[in-house]
């Protein structure tokens, strides 16, 4: 089988200086991407600036043979994200790959979070997917082909304790993935979302001692894949943690029609309600919305969709 390979094609990848982001930036360097780092070089809470993580990361993609430039520039603002992709385009003059990676964490339970610490991680995480995909999808359209991948979190799926503004960005990533799936379809432009598990510097803290092999080099392939060419899904999530890549996707139960409801037999039907035994599972492109309206609407007129 011939290597996948990324020759003619420019990629931007944020947050890429360290961790997750670097792994990719390398990987698609080696593979002929010409590369756009991005990373703002600031704490694990987002404050602060550097510029020696990107500058580090273009180096060793140089040095191994490939072409990349550094990007200063914040995700947390439409001009930032703006000047992001311009980057690209005064450099290489075009923009076929977008990785957004860029991430910060603020750590308190719901009672104590300040809204400081909530904006914060929606504005790099949410907002940044937004500014630059924002910033990328007019040409991405134009050219007729583009490859978008954003990170959602099992945070995101899931939840978890201390983490409300880290796991609200992470779901909402999922809806900016599948709008941007659906209105990226004429135009040759898929949008994925990953959803990553490795021991990078988000990890600090923690007992990590017993866990598998969690690198980021472990991760890079899937999101390698899901920025190529041949990439054949959109509006997917793909997790990859720990040498583990499966397929992360929203299902409904058929449910239960009734004319009219009471409270009453809400609580006496509920667990024919949540009967997954069934279930719906509607691909977001072309049509869930209106699959899942038009089942809906069958129920209740007793005639079945037809398939």
């Amino acid at each position: 089988m011939s290597e996948l390979r990324f020759d003619g094609r420019v990629a931007v990848v944020t947050g890429a200086g360290r961790g997750l982001g670097r792994a990719y930036a390398l990987l698609l360097g080696s593979r002929g991407a010409k590369v756009v780092v991005n990373d703002l070089g600031g704490t694990m809470r987002g404050d602060g600036a550097d510029n020696g993580p990107a500058d580090e990361v273009v180096k060793e993609i140089i040095a191994a043979g490939g072409e990349a430039v550094a990007s200063l520039d914040s995700v947390a603002t439409a001009e930032g994200g703006q000047a992001i992709i311009q980057t690209a385009l005064e450099n290489y003059g075009r923009i076929d790959i977008l990785i957004h990676n860029a991430g910060n964490v603020r750590y308190a339970p719901l009672t104590e979070m300040t809204y400081e610490d909530f904006d914060a991680v929606l504005d790099v995480h949410l907002r940044g997917a937004f500014h630059v995909v924002r910033a990328a999808f007019p040409v991405m359209a134009e050219a007729g082909y583009g490859r978008i991948v954003l990170t959602s979190s099992i945070g995101g799926l899931y939840g978890n304790k201390a983490v409300a503004n880290y796991g609200t960005a992470k779901a909402g990533i999922i809806g900016l993935t599948n709008v941007a799936a659906l209105e990226g379809a004429e135009h040759g432009i898929t949008c994925n979302a990953i959803v990553p598990g490795a021991l990078t510097r988000m990890a600090e803290g923690i007992d990590t001692s017993a866990y598998p092999p969690m690198g980021p080099e472990l991760v890079a392939p899937v999101v390698g894949w899901l920025a190529h060419e041949s990439c054949s899904i959109t509006a997917e999530l793909l997790v990859a943690i720990a040498g583990r890549i499966a397929r992360a996707f929203v299902a409904e139960t058929p449910g239960v029609y009734q004319p009219s409801w009471t409270i009453d037999q809400v609580a006496e039907r509920i667990e024919e309600i949540r009967d997954s035994s069934d279930p719906w599972v509607l691909p977001v492109v072309p049509s869930a919305h209106v699959d899942h309206i038009v089942r809906s609407f069958a129920m209740a007129t007793a005639t079945a969709p037809t398939d």
